[in-house]
């Protein structure tokens, strides 16, 4: 069975449920767009989970139709076992207070104070001043900001603002937190902090946070699980490891070779030595994951089959918790040795692509 796969994930009691959802744009010309084709997907309780797609994948019109800020052509939209979809005008706002959006340009009130734009949904709400008074301040605490309540957003830095937005998000005290590209106008320290904070405040207020990128970094540093979506279509989803370390679609592979690196330096395989006469010389990606990945297999391999192994480049790294090591190596030996190798390496669970065949 693949790690990963384009079919909706199983998860125990999703928070979030969308079946089937179609959205279809006509532009001035009269020709149709397909925004989502038959997008399904499953978000469990108390997970990050992302989204990740190029400009135009349908990612922004995906996450805005969870709270139908965009109504889908078709489908449903699940969120707690309702289908929002079947709401009228008054029960669907009142749905949306437990869905707190974060956006990529902050989106805030330029006349009010840091306290009034947090404000500012409570307002509407009709909560009352006193009790509004109370809320801002304990959310501007909880993102930092406590200091900044009477300042303006001309006043701030990109990421404070990001934090007014959070901070705007999570006033009405919802249950899930969605965020629209919420990092991609930041610096990448800035980006890093602000994803700490939001699994920070995920773990805090047990939220669930469905959010949308276009950086394979965003996913790998906070997601749990993902979805890769082109043209209006998820092509594969999954947990983030399984993933990133065995990409079924050639989009997401070059999502994660942009992310954790495929290629070897033209520079070093030109140095390698020829292939002695009657042997192969075969460039192979490795990546080790799972039970045998701290296995000594390069040289165990070499003394099994007679081959000899050469690191030409690796990597070690960590992908939601768990570590995983991507190497290069230079295979020298008779083709059916190494034919054996590399079965056995996939045997033992290691993924082998050759090199030739990575972009």
């Amino acid at each position: 069975m693949p790690a990963s796969s384009p079919g909706v994930s199983p998860v125990p009691s999703p928070v979030i449920r969308l079946r089937g959802l179609t959205r279809h744009f006509r532009n001035r010309q009269g020709s149709v767009t397909k925004a989502l084709d038959g997008v399904s997907l499953d978000v469990a309780a108390g997970e990050i989970f992302g989204i990740v797609g190029r400009s135009g994948a349908g990612k922004s019109t995906l996450i805005r139709c969870v709270n139908l800020l965009e109504r889908p052509a078709e489908g449903e939209v699940l969120v707690f076992g309702e289908n929002l979809l079947t709401l009228d005008d008054a029960a669907l706002r009142q749905r949306r207070r437990g869905i707190g959006m974060v956006f990529q340009h902050f989106n805030l009130l330029s006349s009010r104070t840091v306290a009034g734009n947090v404000a500012f949904p409570l307002e509407v709400a009709g909560m009352p001043r006193a009790e509004r008074d109370a809320r801002v301040a304990e959310v501007l605490a909880l993102v930092g900001l406590a200091q900044k309540a009477e300042a303006y957003p001309a006043q701030l830095s990109g990421g404070q603002k990001q934090r007014v937005g959070i901070a705007r998000a999570l006033a009405p005290r919802p249950r899930i937190l969605l965020c629209d590209e919420a990092t991609s106008a930041l610096d990448p320290e800035t980006t890093h902090d602000i994803l700490g904070l939001i699994r920070s405040l995920r773990d805090k207020l047990d939220l669930t946070v469905l959010l949308i990128t276009h950086e394979m970094a965003v996913v790998k540093e906070i997601c749990d699980r993902v979805a890769v979506m082109e043209a209006g279509q998820v092509l594969e989803q999954g947990r983030v490891f399984d993933v990133f370390t065995r990409p079924a679609h050639p989009t997401t592979r070059s999502f994660v070779a942009g992310t954790i690196g495929h290629s070897v330096p033209p520079g070093t395989v030109a140095r390698l030595p020829p292939p002695r006469p009657g042997e192969e010389r075969r460039l192979l990606q490795v990546l080790f994951a799972g039970p045998n990945s701290t296995r000594a297999v390069i040289s165990e391999a070499s003394r099994r089959f007679g081959i000899d192994l050469d690191i030409i480049s690796g990597r070690i790294d960590e992908i939601a918790g768990e570590p995983f090591g991507l190497m290069a190596l230079a295979a020298y030996g008779a083709a059916p040795r190494l034919d054996e190798a590399v079965a056995w390496f996939e045997e033992l669970g290691l993924a082998v692509t050759p090199l030739a065949e990575v972009r």
